[in-house]
């Protein structure tokens, strides 16, 4: 895959499409994306001579661009059989679409971020709703990313915070990657966790920077989500960087479907869902080590028990690295994502805390509390 995140990366799409011999494009974007950048690499097109077809991809009722069947629709409608390659310029939304829909209709894309806000832009998997629920579908990654510092820079800060936020939801999600191998046998790569690790940290410890959006900030942002994603590429699954506290999230987001409500940008719904996530492993390896002292197993299958015994000291250990929650408020906060802002309520943390493990076949921390402890 062909990465540049640098400024003025986008002035280096053209010459990327000449050298490819691409003459017939087209750009999927939505207002405001096209605004923040697709305008440009329009123009640019123009100039070159290439021919570039924009789609603008309509709002929902409420107001949102969805990846749902009417977007898609409307992209699929829009393509022709001579379109050579498609451009995704805008954030997760614009290129879940694009990924499924050139997976479907057999075009490649190259990718185009308008914010640091998620690490899907190297994803394989797109995230979709359909009839209201959201399901994750098998599609292609982009065969090049041209991430431009001086647009994520401009980006409003709220996205610059959902990028942080989605990496921060990696301490919870490489808890349950081994938690996931050790009590149920789901594949691990102790390498690819240390890569997904190294790009959290390498936020984690310049979290000012990104906190200012300098450029320094947003290009550590950028590439740490490009290669959290990349892992995922790498790993076939995306086991490195999602777990509870992104199925927590997709529960929220249906609810909000369901009830017409707008969406929250997903980043931020998943530092907000790390941090519940965070509470309840925290809290569940408090109540074994009471549970251990008073000699009273916590959950009645004793074969399953047995295997937690067996691994408690690494997953205690594990849990442990997992920062406190008030911690990952304060971090989340600091880059402009205070949970506080966040539209979900206590009775909406409480139903996904109780539901969210169906939304994926995973086995989480999540599901095991759920189904395994007793009350």
């Amino acid at each position: 895959m062909h990465n540049i995140v640098c400024n003025k990366a986008i002035d280096l799409i053209v010459p990327y499409l000449k050298e490819k011999a691409y003459k017939q494009v087209v750009m999927v974007a939505d207002k405001n994306t096209y605004a923040a950048g697709g305008s440009i690499v329009r123009e640019q097109c123009a100039e070159s001579g290439i021919a570039c077809h924009v789609i603008l991809i309509q709002p929902n009722s409420i107001g949102d661009v969805v990846a749902d069947e009417a977007s898609i629709v409307q992209c699929m409608l829009e393509i022709t059989n001579a379109t050579e390659v498609l451009l995704a310029v805008g954030t997760g939304t614009i290129h879940d679409i694009v990924r499924f829909v050139g997976s479907r209709m057999m075009k490649p894309f190259i990718s185009i971020p308008t914010a640091a806000s998620v690490d899907g832009f190297t994803s394989a998997g797109a995230p979709l709703i359909i009839r209201g629920f959201k399901q994750t579908v098998q599609a292609i990654p982009p065969e090049a990313i041209f991430a431009d510092t001086s647009i994520l820079m401009n980006a409003p800060k709220r996205l610059t915070a959902a990028g942080f936020g989605d990496m921060l939801g990696k301490y919870t999600s490489l808890f349950d990657w081994s938690f996931s191998h050790l009590m149920a046998g789901e594949p691990y790569d102790k390498e690819l966790a240390a890569e997904t690790s190294a790009a959290l940290e390498a936020c984690v410890m310049n979290m000012d920077a990104i906190s200012r959006g300098d450029e320094k900030g947003v290009t550590i942002l950028m590439n740490s989500l490009i290669e959290s994603g990349i892992v995922m590429l790498k790993f076939g699954m995306s086991h490195p960087a999602s777990g509870a506290e992104h199925h927590l999230s997709h529960y929220w987001e249906m609810e909000h479907i369901q009830h017409g409500k707008p969406q929250q940008l997903h980043g931020l719904k998943v530092g907000f869902a790390a941090i519940e996530i965070s509470k309840l492993y925290h809290q569940f390896a408090d109540r074994v080590e009471y549970m251990r002292s008073m000699d009273s197993p916590l959950i009645t299958n004793a074969e399953l028990y047995a295997k937690l015994m067996e691994h408690w000291d690494e997953l205690k250990s594990r849990i442990k690295g997992i920062p406190q929650p008030e911690k990952l408020s304060e971090m989340l906060s600091l880059t402009g994502g205070s949970p506080d802002t966040m539209p979900i309520d206590a009775n909406a943390v409480a139903r996904g805390l109780k539901h969210a493990h169906t939304v994926r076949d995973r086995y989480t921390l999540l599901r095991f509390i759920n189904e395994e402890v007793n009350e």
